[in-house]
């Protein structure tokens, strides 16, 4: 579990980053937007509820990548074939351009640049015993697991049951990778993450 200091420090570094960041890319985050809206003939920005610090819910912001089919929307489980994602989507998700609006959600306050991704409840909010220390931090727009499974969606394609493939084995790896990263935590390995997510 981080210490007090150690979470201002966090906090003071994310507010930073993200600060700069946002000034500096801003019009392409609204490009993205303006390109999502005449690609998928939706809004170009959806809000999901995500469960974040202390089991929480909060709205969390991307980019649109998929043309809904059937009622359904993004916060289902996908894998790298959905039909739901359009060709213009599927290059966002490649270089992970969808995730650019939770700079947003870091200056608001309910993210971090680094921690554990939020998950949709059902999962983060359902931990129990020592797995809780995972919801002490704020989740990440990266992170370690994040890291580990940065080609999620291919596992998924592969398994017949994505989702049952999902709950058994990704889930349960990434509560041990970011109970690991909280027990090890500094500022330079969020920093090395940081650098490893955009490389």
């Amino acid at each position: 579990m981080l210490t007090k200091n150690q979470k201002i420090t966090k906090r003071i570094f994310d507010i930073a980053l993200a600060t700069i960041l946002f000034i500096i890319i801003w019009w392409f985050i609204v490009l993205l937007v303006i390109i999502s809206f005449i690609d998928t003939q939706n809004s170009g920005i959806i809000i999901q509820k995500r469960i974040g610090f202390k089991g929480l819910p909060f709205k969390i912001y991307k980019i649109r990548t998929m043309k809904p089919l059937n009622g359904e929307n993004e916060t289902s489980i996908t894998t790298r074939n959905d039909k739901r994602i359009t060709r213009i989507g599927r290059i966002i998700r490649r270089f992970k351009l969808d995730e650019l609006p939770q700079i947003i959600n870091v200056i608001i306050g309910n993210m971090s640049f680094v921690g554990p991704r939020p998950d949709v409840s059902g999962y983060a909010n359902k931990l129990k015993g020592e797995d809780r220390v995972i919801l002490t931090i704020k989740p990440g727009i990266t992170g370690p697991a994040s890291i580990h499974f940065k080609n999620e969606e291919d596992l998924l394609e592969n398994e017949g049951d994505p989702k049952n493939y999902n709950d058994s084995v990704i889930w349960p790896k990434k509560v041990e990778i970011n109970k690991a990263y909280l027990k090890n935590y500094s500022l330079l390995n969020d920093i090395k993450y940081i650098f490893k997510t955009v490389i």
